[in-house]
């Protein structure tokens, strides 16, 4: 008895012993895990974005029913009745020289905007690596969205929830390798090499684009002349800011396409509140060969009011937009005015939108 009774007391101090180190065990990988996410913390942000919105037609039936035209043949916010945008989900991971970006998009906007991917490559809006190199000189290789135009595919970015001509007929995304170099006095240069516009999978032509922008940033007035271009294309593109005041700012995009289009903008902007401000997009479009405009020098004219109320992380936008459409032959595209059932040559609609983000 006395040496069973010796045995269990042993059996007893090696059980809490065991005990004692898998919980020692679980603590130390406990603190392991919160100093890394810590430290983590202090380098990676994550920030995101969630989009949805109504739309109507007013002149026009929102469907295809008795030759209606669903929207404007522009990028996004075109679908009838309540929709969904996106919802985009963005990691930034930044330490010393090194920066790394991924970005997520997932909904209809999303995936219009990286359109030459297929599943599961569709939601990749960029996914990117940045060296600096030094104070002045910056590398990045990867999926990066565009640096040519005024507007941007996310809609947080943006004053008005639809968007331009010119913005959804150039270029979403690139794929290749740039590099920036501060000028001084707020002047910078970037030079960029990469495959063919929105190819951004791999290169399926072997055949390469070079881009270059030149831009400046100040406190009031800001511009960018850009340029794409290979060997049976170009793109020169202008946008510029000047705030006028803190409450107003004037905006333009200029551009030109070989053999496919040319157009310019205005984007004014009044922020009457820091909750509530109105802006007015004034677009011309000539169709100079891309085919999305009936008729011989075709043209179409936007015409876009928005309202925009919004919080830290909140933004409603009211927009009602007018699109006047014209050409040499003065043919009016299939649209059915609702109110007298006969072809016309404008189309106005009404969108509603929500956006939030964090």
């Amino acid at each position: 008895m006395t040496v069973n009774v010796f045995i269990g007391r042993q059996t007893s101090s090696r059980y809490k012993h065991n005990l004692l180190m898998r919980h020692s065990l679980l603590v130390f990988f406990t603190l392991a895990t919160m100093t890394l996410a810590a430290q983590l913390d202090s380098f990676i942000t994550v920030t995101g974005s969630f989009d949805v919105y109504f739309r109507q037609n007013i002149n026009s039936t929102s469907d295809a029913t008795n030759g209606g035209t669903l929207a404007p043949a522009t990028s996004f916010a075109n679908l009838p009745g309540f929709a969904i945008g996106m919802a985009n989900l963005k990691a930034t991971y930044s330490r010393n020289k090194v920066g790394l970006v991924t970005d997520l998009v997932f909904g209809p906007r999303g995936k219009d905007a990286v359109f030459n991917s297929p599943s599961p490559l569709n939601i990749i809006n960029q996914l990117y690596m940045s060296y600096q190199l030094n104070d002045k000189i910056a590398f990045t290789i990867g999926k990066f969205n565009t640096f040519v135009g005024y507007e941007v595919i996310s809609p947080v970015g943006n004053t008005h929830y639809s968007t331009s001509y010119m913005f959804s007929y150039g270029p979403f995304n690139h794929t290749g390798l740039k590099a920036s170099y501060a000028l001084g006095k707020g002047f910078s240069l970037t030079a960029a090499i990469m495959n063919p516009t929105d190819f951004t999978d791999f290169n399926p032509s072997n055949t390469y684009f070079e881009g270059l922008q030149l831009a400046y940033a100040g406190d009031k007035t800001s511009a960018y002349f850009n340029t794409l271009y290979s060997k049976d294309f170009y793109q020169f593109d202008i946008t510029a800011t000047h705030k006028f005041s803190d409450k107003y700012a004037l905006g333009l995009n200029a551009t030109t396409v070989k053999s496919a289009f040319s157009g310019i903008a205005l984007y004014n902007t009044f922020s009457a509140t820091p909750h509530f401000d109105v802006a007015a997009r004034v677009e011309y479009f000539q169709d100079k060969g891309l085919g999305i405009l009936s008729g011989t020098n075709a043209s179409v004219m936007d015409l876009t009011l928005s309202l925009g109320f919004k919080t830290e992380n909140f933004r409603l936008i009211p927009e009602f937009r007018i699109d006047l459409f014209g050409s040499d032959e003065k043919l009016k595209p299939i649209i059915t005015d609702a109110r007298t059932m006969k072809r016309s040559d404008k189309l106005s609609s009404f969108v509603l939108a929500a956006i939030t983000n964090f």
